[in-house]
């Protein structure tokens, strides 16, 4: 079962990269997060191909795909859907909204207000949204890839922590090398490359990889490594609020889909120091005095893994390694 998860987590990757070029380790997050069934969280400048990594794995997958654009006077029921009275039958008939699709691009997601935020919260965590009352579940599988700036600040509503949460993993894409920037202008002469991808695995094909990542051993050691790592972030001198067990479980469930798709059927430490920083930092909350001196969430995570042994020590000497003097 990994050879096969390993096969075709390759030829997806393969399929993404012909559109998204020099990328090769963030497409592998992003295929983590789906194997997973977890959010993805893309936070970087415009034009650094957000939405088109989004749109790369949705036609690889031939999976449904809606993007919402989000925007300040966006409302709950453009994203939900709403109940309409049919004057012919004289009841009210669900419409759904953009939501309902096996993958959702929430492009700009921080322009939207605290409001409509909320709204795709319930869908994202509970899978199902509630419209008049009534209930409705959403498509299996289901992914939200939401993408913000970090840049520009004005008209934006920052995403609470509540909702930051639910997404497993965030990236950044950055700019491509010069070389890769070169091939990008050469492969967009006279079409854009994503006009040519096309299906390389069927959606039953993905249900099985996801049902066969839970398969991938980890060993009480790691989980050990896990929650110490997650545990040194709540007492960090420079966190305000450390990560929460949310951020362990998706440590674990990432753990387990990176290992399959290296064709390991065991997860090993250099697997969760791979995915911390992607996986933990966005749940952390700085302090504000650390913010001052420039200290970022991603540098604490990165800090810890220096610091936290795989090997478990005295609780005494975990607290010494965390609050140096």
């Amino acid at each position: 079962m990994v050879a096969t998860i390993q096969e075709s987590g390759e030829k997806v990757a393969a399929n993404v990269e012909r559109v998204i070029v020099g990328k090769h380790h963030e497409v592998r997050l992003a295929l983590v997060a789906l194997l997973c069934q977890g959010h993805l969280l893309i936070e970087d400048v415009p034009g650094t191909g957000k939405t088109v990594l989004a749109k790369a794995i949705a036609r690889s997958l031939g999976c449904s795909f809606r993007r919402i654009q989000f925007t300040p006077d966006l409302l709950p029921t453009d994203v939900t859907g709403l109940s309409i009275y049919n004057q012919k039958t004289q009841e009210f008939e669900f419409r759904p909204g953009p939501i309902v699709a096996q993958i959702v691009l929430a492009d700009e997601i921080n322009r939207a207000t605290p409001k409509t935020q909320s709204a795709l919260l319930e869908c994202m965590e509970e899978r199902h949204m509630t419209v008049d009352g009534v209930t409705h579940p959403m498509p299996e599988p289901f992914l939200v890839i939401a993408t913000q700036n970090p840049i520009e600040y004005e008209g934006t509503f920052a995403l609470p922590e509540a909702q930051l949460d639910r997404f497993m993993i965030r990236l950044r894409l950055g700019y491509p090398q010069p070389l890769e920037e070169i091939v990008i202008l050469d492969e967009q002469k006279r079409a854009h490359p994503l006009e040519e991808i096309g299906e390389v695995l069927s959606v039953e094909e993905l249900r099985g990889m996801q049902e066969g990542i839970r398969q991938v051993y980890v060993d009480s050691s790691v989980s050990d490594y896990i929650v110490r790592l997650v545990g040194a972030t709540r007492v960090h001198t420079d966190v305000y609020l450390g990560a929460s067990p949310r951020g362990s479980l998706a440590l674990y469930r990432a753990g387990q889909a990176l290992a399959a798709l290296s064709g390991r059927d065991y997860v090993i430490p250099d697997d969760i120091k791979e995915l911390a920083e992607p996986a933990l930092a966005h749940r952390l909350i700085v302090k504000t005095s650390a913010t001052i001196r420039d200290i970022d969430p991603g540098a604490i995570v990165r800090e810890l893994l220096g610091i936290i042994p795989i090997e478990a020590r005295s609780p005494t000497q975990e607290r010494r390694a965390v609050r140096p003097v």
